[in-house]
């Protein structure tokens, strides 16, 4: 049979209210007494009701993570770096896999409020109307994390991905290329798609190489769609003897293309991207990348989030971190 608080009071010689105190970890208990309760806990194999607790305290200690797609190692590290700051703080994670799809993002989110969660993590993606509706009707603290929305009502933690975009763009341009692709992500989505779209625009223009959009196709930020955007590419009458790829999954499909057909990378077309995932360094040649603080950005959206919903004060609510260039071998020089 369960072993319930009135067996494990029983057992102790103590009120069921002092053994709730012991396993709500409440200092005001004297030591030998916390003793003797944690002594009746193991000999009866006691297991505290979480549903039981968080009906008590109206506190679950349990966070929910909407996450994009679940099979991307870029939102894997920001999940780690959730994982890592949730275990620190004592609170579970419930992660729900949303196939970047808003119907079921919006579903996830409505589910994990039904759970009681204490809070939630939106990670990645378009955050639209819909997706603000759903949080501001919660009574809980929601942080967007890896995206935000337009207008900065929702706490968050990002890096600037226009300024990545830009500093990707003007890393080839300092390199003498001028006729440079650029693969894409969704230009729905303000945060990250289309900023790193306006990077690429803005980093042509301050360096007065005009913009030819059919040097820009649209990816769904997966392998086989840098594959069939450089395909594309290959087939124009002038050749780019640059791409920059909104993600490195994307870029290593161009790579992987240029060199099925005969090219080499970096001596006919360099390759450049935003992400810095593990794949960068694992493909040849190794992808020179704008790396995004994958794991901080994880860590310090829990760290935030854990704040709100301690009710602790907040100086910064919208968090930009930083970006860095890292260069390897998939860049040559034009000059």
């Amino acid at each position: 049979m369960t072993v319930t608080i009135y067996d494990v009071a029983r057992e102790a010689g103590v009120s069921m209210a002092t053994v709730s105190r012991v396993v709500n970890n409440n200092p005001n208990v004297k030591p030998q007494t916390r003793k003797k309760v944690f002594e009746a806990i193991e000999r009866l194999g006691y297991r505290p009701n979480a549903v039981a607790r968080g009906l008590a305290s109206k506190k679950t200690t349990t966070v929910g993570v909407v996450i994009p797609d679940i099979s991307n190692a870029i939102f894997a590290e920001v999940a780690r770096g959730i994982e890592d700051i949730a275990n620190m703080y004592h609170y579970n994670i419930i992660l729900c896999n949303a196939d970047k799809k808003k119907d079921k993002e919006i579903r996830v989110i409505n589910t994990l409020l039904e759970k009681q969660v204490d809070g939630l993590l939106f990670m990645g993606g378009a955050v639209t109307d819909e997706h603000l509706q759903a949080f501001k009707t919660s009574n809980v603290p929601v942080v967007l994390c890896a995206t935000t929305d337009e207008n900065g009502s929702i706490p968050s933690v990002d890096i600037d991905h226009e300024s990545a975009a830009y500093d990707a763009v003007d890393t080839l341009i300092k390199q003498g290329h001028t006729r440079i692709a650029m693969i894409s992500g969704t230009l729905q989505d303000p945060s990250n798609g289309y900023a790193r779209f306006q990077g690429y625009k803005r980093a042509l223009e301050a360096a007065g190489i005009s913009y030819d959009e059919n040097l820009v196709r649209t990816g769904n930020y997966r392998y086989e769609s840098g594959v069939e955007a450089m395909k594309y590419f290959l087939e124009l009458s002038e050749l780019p003897t640059a791409v920059f790829s909104a993600t490195d999954e994307m870029a290593i499909g161009a790579i992987h293309c240029i060199q099925d057909s005969g090219l080499k990378v970096p001596d006919d077309i360099s390759v450049i991207s935003v992400d810095n995932s593990r794949m960068a360094s694992m493909v040849r040649p190794q992808l020179t990348a704008v790396a995004q603080p994958m794991y901080d950005i994880g860590a310090v959206s829990m760290r935030l989030l854990t704040k709100l919903m301690k009710k602790e004060s907040v100086e910064q609510a919208r968090v930009v971190l930083p970006h860095e260039v890292i260069t390897r071998q998939s860049v040559g020089s034009r000059k």
